[in-house]
């Protein structure tokens, strides 16, 4: 479904992701892994088309996607949420979804959107101001409505679960797996928690300064020389 290959990002004189490989199928659920300051985030900044590669390819259903605009790749079926919550101001929650549904799907379809709104438990707050009467378990599910609302066949969550308590994180991930059976939805997840990705990803990639180190089941990178060092700047002897 989706493929990378070689791909490069450069900022000025700084690398932010080199020569960078990897592909799944579809259905995937996918970990992205890395420090802080790995490169997860402009990885998919680059898949969706806020950055463009320096060099390489990007591959999605087998069309090369590396020069599309954004709405072009939603059309094509690339959903994302972004690391902070940006609900659009002064419109409703309902209102929200609407605006991402024509952006990424190219019309509205309201018997869709109350589907969502209903899936992410968000029915009863689709009248409010997303933007100043939601608390924010309800901002990190409206983040992943508005993708939902593009008719996504992949979905990128960008730290979906940061900030979240243990009891909420856990209703979050049992969440993103009924989406997954219920959408037949590829996910990619960027997530520090490695009992998170063990438990929700059959695979995970690991980016530390822009380079991919590692890439297999969670069990099998976890225990990667390289992943413990970038981790922790040891690596067991």
């Amino acid at each position: 479904m989706l493929r990378l290959e070689d791909v490069t990002v450069r900022f000025g004189g700084l690398v932010a992701l080199k020569e960078v490989s990897f592909a799944m199928g579809e259905g995937e659920i996918l970990g992205l892994v890395g420090p802080n300051g790995a490169g997860k985030t402009t990885l998919f900044n680059t898949i969706s088309g806020l950055v463009r590669p320096r060099t390489g390819r990007i591959l999605f259903k087998d069309r090369e996607i590396g020069k599309l605009p954004l709405h072009a790749r939603a059309r094509l079926g690339l959903g994302r949420t972004f690391q902070i919550p940006q609900p659009m101001h002064h419109l409703t929650v309902r209102e929200n979804l609407t605006v991402a549904q024509v952006f990424g799907a190219g019309a509205s379809d309201p018997a869709r959107i109350d589907e969502i709104l209903e899936v992410m438990e968000l029915a009863e707050h689709a009248d409010r101001d997303a933007a100043t009467e939601l608390a924010l378990q309800e901002l990190k599910r409206l983040e992943v409505a508005k993708a939902l609302a593009t008719n996504p066949a992949l979905l990128l969550l960008d730290e979906v679960l940061a900030g979240l308590e243990s009891h909420a994180k856990r209703r979050f991930i049992a969440k993103l797996r009924e989406l997954h059976q219920r959408y037949a939805l590829a996910i990619v997840i960027v997530e520090h928690d490695i009992e998170t990705i063990s438990s929700l990803c059959s695979r995970a990639v690991v980016l530390n300064f822009g380079e991919l180190i590692a890439d297999g089941t969670p069990e099998e990178v976890f225990r990667n020389p390289a992943v413990v060092e970038s981790y922790t700047g040891t690596a067991d002897a």
